[in-house]
């Protein structure tokens, strides 16, 4: 995921509405811009290791092979010499993934020590804090504990509440199936009462696990309590009614996502043409310091059907110009903007 956002002086040559005064016509856009009008993101996705401690039914790493792409890199000289390459590419997030990257905390603490870090993370291991006291950490979480004991075999909402209950860096990113919309409320006062943030996202059913298909009558349904979820409760959820109407409707400003749309497709395996509007510089690594993924989620997705929340949110604020017609567009591209920045701590909560 990658933004940058132009400078006042920039945006004030659009054609069309020409002036940030015409855009931003209320407090709270004029809030937004404040927050997310100097950012210059560069991220890439990196896979820590192709081990991990769970094997959670859907997990489209292990279903798509993702772990069989290449065999992990062991030499620490040269994850610390990769990193240092990565920093001088002008990345400056950097998001660690797996397998379960706090299976090797060694090799997270190199990025740590040198690029902006996030951890993605089910939460069976706790990241200690006097080593990394302020690195965003992402928390997996696919139900409440009787639903994640069915799906990964393990209460691991119960152990991660219990290593990061209070922790003002850490957030759940519940992944949302047909099977477990009817909970949402109930791990989202959870996470409320540890003083905990949530953030929601879609599964793709990669993996053709039974009963996870999605028709569309239920994905609409989805909408409605998502925007409930941020209503109800504003200081736990980090989300945009926009994000909501986009990731469940596949749709922005009339046109279709898929793979000529796409903004997160790694750019050492984006052949497109003509090209869409893309991360700058998005890549996502193998393990072993040289395979290059095709995309954020997996080489085998079919793109029709990718609900990936990051890939749309990115997909939102790379098509920044075309949200600047009117006042609302570009209030809901700030939003999204803006959220995307909380979520890796840019902006705080």
């Amino acid at each position: 995921m990658s933004i940058t956002v132009e400078s006042p002086a920039k945006l004030s040559t659009h054609k069309g509405i020409v002036t940030l005064k015409d855009l931003l016509i209320d407090d709270e856009s004029k809030r937004m811009y404040e927050n997310v009008k100097n950012l210059n993101i560069r991220s890439t996705i990196y896979d820590v290791t192709n081990r991990c401690n769970l094997r959670c039914t859907g997990c489209f790493f292990f279903s798509s092979d993702q772990d069989k792409a290449a065999d992990d890199e062991k030499d620490h000289a040269r994850w610390e010499e990769f990193v240092l390459k990565e920093k001088a590419r002008g990345v400056n997030n950097a998001i660690l993934i797996g397998g379960e990257p706090t299976l090797y905390l060694d090799r997270v603490e190199l990025f740590y020590k040198h690029i902006p870090t996030f951890c993605a993370t089910n939460g069976l291991i706790k990241v200690p804090r006097d080593r990394f006291p302020d690195m965003m950490v992402g928390v997996s979480l696919w139900g409440n504990d009787e639903h994640e004991e069915k799906l990964r075999g393990k209460k691991t909402f119960k152990i991660s509440l219990e290593h990061y209950t209070g922790d003002p860096r850490v957030y759940y990113l519940y992944t949302i199936t047909p099977n477990n919309l009817g909970m949402i409320e109930e791990v989202t006062t959870r996470i409320k009462d540890a003083g905990l943030k949530i953030h929601y996202q879609l599964y793709s059913n990669d993996e053709l696990v039974d009963g996870f298909d999605w028709t569309e009558d239920e994905k609409l349904k989805i909408k409605d309590k998502l925007d409930e979820m941020l209503d109800r409760y504003p200081e736990t959820v980090i989300s945009s009614k926009y994000y909501h109407k986009v990731l469940i409707e596949n749709k922005m400003l009339g046109r279709t996502f898929g793979w000529n749309e796409c903004p997160s497709v790694s750019l050492d395996r984006d052949d497109r043409n003509p090209q869409p509007k893309r991360l700058i510089g998005f890549q996502s690594v193998a393990s072993d310091l040289k395979t290059i993924h095709r995309c954020c989620t997996s080489d085998t997705r079919d793109c029709t059907t990718c609900n990936d929340g990051a890939a749309k949110m990115s997909w939102v604020m790379v098509n920044k110009r075309d949200h600047m017609k009117n006042p609302q567009d570009f209030k809901n591209w700030l939003e999204v903007t803006e959220m995307f920045a909380k979520l890796y701590q840019y902006v705080p909560w």
